[in-house]
């Protein structure tokens, strides 16, 4: 297995959960604006939000093994505490499966360069 195509760039991560933790901030209120059929969206936005807030200022992020190994230490907690969450046991499957997205994108070292909003 050689190694990654392109060289880790940590402001780069930190931009894109940046604009992440940006837009699931507008993800949830837009789901608590439609009201209570948007309770999974609104759960699934807010563990967007405490993934990429847990991860946006660490200093790992510019040492992809480092920020892997924070990532793993976080998919392996017990509990995410969240306040306004409405199904606890939904919004921690959520923030797993966030951190496990982030996890794919940081060994493959790809999809950070997707900034847009919406992906």
């Amino acid at each position: 297995m050689t190694g990654p195509s392109k060289p880790w760039d940590g402001a780069q991560v930190r931009t894109w959960l940046a604009r992440r933790f940006e837009a699931s901030r507008l993800d949830q209120a837009a789901a608590d604006r439609r009201g209570y059929e948007a309770r999974d969206d609104y759960d699934k936005a807010a563990a967007e939000e405490w993934a990429c807030r847990a991860l946006k200022d660490a200093a790992c992020t510019d040492d992809q093994t480092a920020f892997a190994k924070r990532l793993k230490e976080l998919v392996g907690q017990d509990e995410y505490r969240a306040t306004g969450i409405y199904d606890d046991v939904r919004f921690e499957r959520h923030v797993r499966a966030h951190l496990r997205k982030i996890a794919k994108m940081t060994k493959t070292n790809e999809g950070f360069e997707k900034t847009l909003r919406y992906q």
